[in-house]
């Protein structure tokens, strides 16, 4: 199985052009709320969920599959997670599920033109075109870089 630090190390690799760097810092984290917010408005049985249920078990798997890997980075991305789904739910009440899914699939279109731009930049295609566990990734190596820019040298 491979670590945590492999697989950033093998991500780093496919991202080295500075520009394309910040094209991920714009655009990974509202990929990650626009699924998010997506899955919050799948409906559900309201005799036995709530709003956001599906949205919440995608969460709590993807928590595990970071745990298995790297437990630092497991809980600085459940925070992060846990942040994303206070707004979204926020959001779900305030402009209700047709709005909150037609948003979230604007800010998902347009955050990946601009990783396909980022990735043109970097004359390499992106990582996930390899390996859909890239998709997770991702996350990852932008969190990694936050927590080591923050001070924790022991990230993985």
């Amino acid at each position: 199985m491979r670590t945590m630090q492999d697989w950033l190390d093998s991500y780093s690799n496919d991202h080295q052009n500075p520009t394309n760097r910040l094209f991920h810092w714009f655009c990974v984290p509202p990929i990650v709320w626009s699924v998010i917010a997506l899955l919050w408005t799948i409906p559900v049985p309201a005799t036995l969920f709530r709003p956001g249920t599906v949205a919440v078990t995608v969460m709590v798997l993807a928590f595990y599959w970071y745990w298995k890997h790297s437990h630092r980075l497991a809980i600085a991305l459940l925070i992060a997670f846990a942040l994303l789904g206070l707004i979204t739910n926020l959001l779900y009440y305030r402009l209700g599920a047709a709005s909150l899914c037609w948003l979230a699939i604007g800010v998902f279109v347009v955050a990946w033109i601009g990783q396909f731009i980022g990735h043109l930049f970097e004359g390499r295609r992106p990582s996930f075109l390899t390996d859909l566990s890239y998709l997770l990734i991702g996350p990852a190596w932008l969190m990694a870089k936050l927590l080591r820019g923050l001070g924790f040298k022991q990230v993985t």
